[in-house]
């Protein structure tokens, strides 16, 4: 029988006789799939008839018939409801589900039904994580993990509950219990890292400082093997932002800071470390913040205040140290202007440097003027002080004396007439003028090129340049012709208030403009100057009377420029823009030096796992080294540091063993040596570090300090501490020795040195001298 003459014998029938229950059903069968409003009509009907009679089973198959039609939320509830009834829990379980599912489809509360689900079933796992999730949902954490613990328990791995089980944990506040779990997902799938973040912050709030900077370290060695470092540093800084301030954690990020040569990220971090050891009153540690920002930065604003109040909160010999850092310029002055009367050694040297400075750039006529005067004051000086003589030869000056024997420079006892002291003192006080400001370069010169990036030396310039000469503004910028500055940095007296940023980029690119033109640009009515015009307003915030403006030059390319503002009419004299422009000379030569170290440490020479450089480049760099110390009149230090024979370390701890420790090491050091210095992956079990600006001496000193970091460093397994036998060597740094034999002849040294050490036993450390002065080719 079709559908059709089922549906018209029904209505027949249902009209003049009562069919009963099954011919009920029967019909609704045959009406499914051509009318199923009819059939659902049909099934009721069965329905009603079957419940009079009590035919409770033959009712629940009716019921999940109509279901089949008309899935409703109210349908799905009569048939789990039915099976409750009958015992079904089973089916029960899946009903309630279903119905949940379909109320959370419907934008409505599904709790009750996930409960009813697990309730009638819970031993299956599908119905214990439909509901737990539920709880969770509704931030019942522990009630949750009551129900999520027994399954993982016993042996259930799957992913989904897992996870859930981690984050009702991690609500929970059970950070310990959720880590591994959670570090495992991670590991199985990195996209899930924004669970292991939220895991640090967590632990952070909970005050679990050392537990949140451990597994931020493992996850920076994850991260850093996929080559995502910079992001995982990006990621920390969030957290740091949005959670409770730790001192673990920002040490941790200074460490990461200083290991990426972002010196300002690193002071800053360095100075919010100091604020919360000096709110726990431990002035101790804030001195070593303190310390270790000012070697970055020490015209940071605010760090005499910083000084002050560690003042007698630490020991006096610590405190000394910390302020030496910030000797202000007045009293380096003063110093100067104390020594330079006496004309002894001071002035010697005084007016040696100035003629060597004058030498290096080609200034040869008033060279032999600062020679000159040296032969008039110290005569036959050159006999006795090799330096000197070498000045002579390198300016192509013969020194000529009228008699056998010349007078002495000056006669302590002797008193000048009237009429000599008159004729001396103008003379007299333009020489000392002179020594002043070129031994300023020299000072100068020195700070900037222990700078690390282009931003220090920026800041240097214009606090020792504005502050030396006196300037009520001194600005310096990095732009190149046409575009906006780069960098800006300004310095400004006591009672001015700092320039806007329109400000000082507006007047940075009409004075670089100018400067490109004339050379450099002296005004003295700045507010009345044409050629200011389009900036009258800068000039008017900046308070500025008369200026004098120099462009940053490196060769054929405008990089820059630097401008001294007076808020008052002064005339530059010839002799400070002479000065000054040879400064300008230095400023771009400490750009380019901070520029290359950062980009050698920035390119793949760097081993990505160790964080040290490669022994490929030891050579070149040292050379490179050798001549900024040349350059600058300091010395190079090479230390060679050997943690046993890989042969033999191989065999006692294993290969993967000692390699994880060289790791650990190479770490250490990265995050722990001054900015001016390279460290290198020398051989498989040896380091090698280029310590700039540093004797054998302060060489010794950064030994035992690397030591007393290597105190924490240990084999896996093993409660040993790794010990080291050291070589270092002094480069012997004449001006006429050529810088590849200077290289040469030091790197044999260091390596006799070390093999000396090796040979003595783990633990010792030898310094080898030069066998000679001589020891490297003249040029």
């Amino acid at each position: 029988m079709d559908a059709t003459r089922a549906s018209l014998t029904y209505k027949k029938l249902a009209r003049y006789t009562n069919p009963s229950w099954e011919q009920k059903v029967r019909f609704g069968q045959l009406l499914e799939h051509s009318n199923k409003k009819l059939a659902v009509g049909t099934f009721e009907n069965a329905l009603e008839d079957l419940h009079k009679h009590g035919r409770k089973e033959e009712s629940l198959l009716v019921l999940r018939r109509i279901v089949d039609l008309e899935p409703t939320q109210s349908n799905h509830l009569r048939v789990a409801e039915a099976s409750t009834e009958l015992g079904e829990h089973v089916l029960a379980a899946q009903f309630f589900l279903k119905l949940a599912d379909i109320t959370e489809a419907a934008g409505g509360n599904a709790a009750q039904w996930f409960e009813r689900a697990y309730s009638e079933n819970p031993t299956d796992p599908k119905n214990a994580i439909a509901y737990g999730k539920s709880l969770l949902g509704q931030g019942e954490a522990g009630a949750a993990i009551f129900i999520f613990e027994p399954m993982v328990q016993s042996g259930n791995t799957s992913a989904d509950l897992r996870d859930l089980y981690a984050q009702a944990l991690l609500a929970a506040g059970r950070c310990l219990d959720c880590e591994p779990l959670i570090w495992q997902m991670f590991e199985q799938n990195p996209a899930r890292m924004h669970q292991v973040v939220n895991l640090i912050g967590k632990m952070l709030d909970a005050e679990l400082d050392v537990e949140a900077v451990a597994l931020s370290r493992k996850l920076e060695v994850f991260q850093r093997r996929r080559g995502e470092r910079r992001s995982f540093i990006t990621t920390m800084q969030e957290v740091v932002a949005s959670h409770r301030q730790s001192t673990d954690l920002l040490e941790f990020l200074a460490e990461l800071y200083n290991a990426s040569n972002r010196e300002s990220d690193y002071a800053q971090v360095l100075l919010k470390l100091f604020d919360l050891y000096c709110t726990k009153h431990d002035y101790q540690r804030a001195g070593e913040c303190l310390d270790r920002a000012a070697e970055v930065d020490p015209y940071e604003p605010g760090h005499q205040k910083r000084l002050e109040a560690l003042r007698g909160k630490i020991d006096d010999q610590r405190f000394n140290v910390i302020a030496s850092r910030f000797t202000p310029v007045k009293k380096a002055e003063q110093a100067i202007k104390v020594e330079e009367p006496t004309l002894g050694a001071a002035a010697l040297q005084d007016l040696m440097l100035q003629a060597e400075i004058l030498v290096q750039y080609g200034m040869k006529s008033k060279a032999v003027e600062r020679l000159q005067r040296i032969q008039e004051l110290f005569p036959r000086e050159e006999e006795r002080n090799q330096e000197l003589q070498r000045l002579y030869i390198a300016a192509g000056m013969q020194p000529q004396y009228s008699g056998a024997l010349a007078p002495p420079a000056a006669v302590p006892n002797a008193q000048p007439t009237p009429q000599t002291g008159q004729a001396a003192s103008a003379p007299a006080t333009h020489e000392a003028g002179e020594v002043s400001s070129l031994t300023k370069v020299a000072e100068i010169t020195r700070k900037l090129y222990h700078q690390g990036n282009a931003e220090g030396v920026l800041k240097t310039t214009v606090s020792e340049v504005g502050g030396n000469w006196h300037a009520s503004r001194c600005i310096a910028a990095l732009r190149k012709p046409g575009l906006s500055p780069s960098s800006v940095q300004e310095y400004h007296v006591d009672g001015l208030i700092p320039g806007s940023s329109a400000a000082l980029v507006s007047l940075v690119e009409t004075l670089q403009d100018l400067a490109v033109a004339r050379g450099t640009v002296t005004i003295s009515e700045a507010g009345k100057a044409p050629e200011l015009l389009a900036v009258r307003g800068a000039i008017e915030e900046l308070q500025i009377e008369s200026l004098l403006a120099l462009p940053l030059v490196d060769g054929n390319d405008n990089l820059g420029v630097l401008i001294l503002a007076q808020n008052t009419s002064r005339a530059w004299k010839s002799g400070e823009i002479v000065v000054i422009k040879t400064l300008s000379d230095q400023v771009m030569i400490a750009l380019n030096n901070a520029g290359l170290r950062r980009l050698v440490k920035n390119l793949s020479v760097t081993d990505e796992k160790s964080g040290l450089l490669k022994r490929v480049s030891y050579l070149d760099l040292l050379q490179a080294e050798t001549r900024r110390g040349l350059q600058q009149g300091t010395t190079v230090t090479v230390l060679l540091m050997q943690f046993g024979r890989r042969s033999a370390l191989i065999k006692e701890h294993g290969e993967q063993a000692v390699e994880s420790v060289m790791e650990q090491i190479g770490q250490l050091f990265s995050a722990n040596i001054r900015t001016n210095d390279l460290a290198f992956r020398y051989e498989a079990t040896t380091v090698a570090l280029i310590l700039g600006d540093t004797g054998e001496k302060e060489a010794l000193l950064a030994v035992e300090k690397l030591r007393r970091l290597l105190s924490e460093v240990r084999y896996p397994g093993k409660n040993q501490t790794v010990e080291f036998s050291a070589g270092l060597a002094q480069a012997v740094m004449r001006q006429h020795f050529d810088p590849v034999d200077i290289v040469t002849e030091v790197v044999n040294r260091a390596d006799q040195a070390l093999e000396q050490a090796a040979g003595q036993g783990l633990g010792k450390v030898v310094s080898m001298a030069p066998q000679f002065a001589a020891s490297a080719a003249v040029a």
